[in-house]
């Protein structure tokens, strides 16, 4: 088992990394959040999880231990395999994982990409009490996506145009965890497309 690897950034794209560890390039499947703070050349540090398959070995890597711990407990949830499990981490943190789990609330569930109605609620059947290890005082990575200047140009635009401060934030943290980097026009454009959907 591969638990952590530490080495210099050799590339990036929107989903992985690819780590230079004792002169191999390892490729990791990380979060948006991830992918938003690191550069070609930075030197690396992610606690990670192996899934073997038939055909296929694929490392998933996290920059926070309990992110990892999480990532395995969703993949014992029948239907849930690693792909679902990035993607459940990468709309929320634990700590807000661990809050929507205790209210039971599975439209927040059925926000993830992959997950359904009858998915959401075995996700909640399933992981009570299994997230109990999780501290409250982590901090809420996606609050913060919303404070930073660019955010603040586009949630101001979007509310400029007659959206509500929530709605114009809510719709501004979906596209900035999947399109980390992208400039504020594109944000944007693609926040106004997500509040689109919800109409």
């Amino acid at each position: 088992m591969i638990s952590v690897i530490r080495g210099e950034i050799l590339d990036i794209d929107a989903q992985s990394l690819v780590v230079d560890v004792s002169g191999v390039g390892m490729c990791v499947n990380v979060l948006p959040t991830c992918v938003q703070k690191k550069h070609k050349g930075d030197d690396c540090f992610l606690y990670t999880s192996l899934i073997v398959r038939e055909d296929s070995l694929t490392l998933y890597g996290f920059e926070d231990v309990q992110e990892r711990r999480v990532f395995d407990i969703l993949q014992s949830v029948s239907g849930i395999g690693p792909r679902i499990a990035l993607a459940v981490l990468a709309v929320y943190t634990p700590a807000i994982l661990k809050k929507e789990v205790k209210a039971s609330n599975v439209a927040a569930l059925q926000k993830v990409s992959g997950i359904g109605k009858k998915g959401a609620q075995r996700l909640l059947l399933e992981l009570d009490n299994k997230l109990d290890f999780i501290s409250s005082d982590i901090p809420d990575e996606n609050n913060a996506i919303v404070s930073d200047p660019v955010s603040s140009d586009v949630i101001e635009a979007l509310t400029g145009l007659g959206w509500s401060v929530e709605d114009a934030e809510d719709a501004y943290r979906e596209v900035a965890l999947k399109n980390g980097g992208a400039d504020t026009s594109t944000l944007l454009r693609l926040s106004l497309q997500e509040l689109g959907k919800r109409r």
